[in-house]
């Protein structure tokens, strides 16, 4: 990394535009996310998350204004930005026919890395798909395999990686077990772009919060920083009931790690 990249933000956009025919899906937007932090991309379908992560890991390219990624312009230097980041999309990229391992040895071998074995074996445990190495995907529950792709996209040791919603379709187990693994993303210093619908999913996660509606982003911040938009709260002494996350997760319980 030189000086450059060190002092620059993992991901800088500005006023960024982009247009399918006569409807603009990015009205100039303005982002920027810190090296080693998770930003979560708030908005609802059509808003233009999707079409922000295609733009940064340079699956589409911008009609107007500048984006750059570890320090490298996604118009410029695609190849560089390619080199740096990873991207696990809406749906599990992972292939049924291999087993968990073989997924991971195939991509380390496609990333030219000397010891693929060793990089498989190392994101089974830290992924606690270790049990489940052997079998094949196809066999995997829904949070098994986003777990397994997630694995897959550290491969490398991308400094970014993009999240486009990880968790849609999975029950609350299985987004617990996505979470976890996320959080351990950065705990290891990797900078995490996460587009997500979920409300709490941000809020368990997220170290700041942007959110982007009609092409634009709306605010951005720190959830106390979004939480002083709003009036005071009033307090009032109610009693709290569980909600229905809480009695189902109490019945089924969160330990399911390796359960097809």
């Amino acid at each position: 990394m030189n000086a450059h990249q060190a002092g620059a933000p993992a991901i800088s956009v500005r006023n960024l535009e982009k247009s399918f025919g006569d409807l603009a899906v990015l009205q100039g937007v303005d982002l920027e996310v810190e090296r080693g932090s998770i930003v979560a991309l708030l908005g609802s379908n059509g808003a233009g998350k999707t079409t922000l992560v295609k733009i940064l890991s340079t699956l589409l390219k911008p009609d107007a204004g500048a984006a750059s990624v570890h320090g490298f312009d996604v118009a410029t230097e695609a190849r560089r930005v390619r080199e740096s980041i990873s991207l696990t999309g809406q749906f599990a990229a992972v292939d049924g026919i291999l087993t968990g391992r073989e997924n991971l040895v195939l991509v380390a071998r496609l990333r030219h890395l000397s010891e693929p074995t060793r990089v498989a074996e190392d994101l089974l445990t830290r992924f606690a798909l270790t049990d489940a190495g052997n079998r094949k995907v196809a066999t995997y529950s829904g949070g098994m395999r986003r777990r397994l792709d997630i694995a897959m996209s550290l491969i490398g040791d991308p400094p970014v990686i993009f999240l486009d919603e990880p968790t849609t379709g999975l029950d609350p187990e299985r987004r617990i077990e996505v979470w976890r693994a996320i959080e351990q993303l950065a705990s290891g210093g990797t900078t995490v772009l996460l587009t997500t619908q979920y409300l709490d999913e941000a809020e368990r996660l997220a170290d700041r919060i942007a959110i982007l509606h009609h092409g634009r982003i709306l605010v951005d911040g720190t959830l106390e920083d979004l939480k002083r938009l709003l009036p005071p709260a009033t307090v009032e002494y109610v009693e709290k009931q569980p909600t229905l996350e809480d009695v189902f997760l109490s019945l089924v319980g969160t330990d399911s790690q390796g359960a097809p």
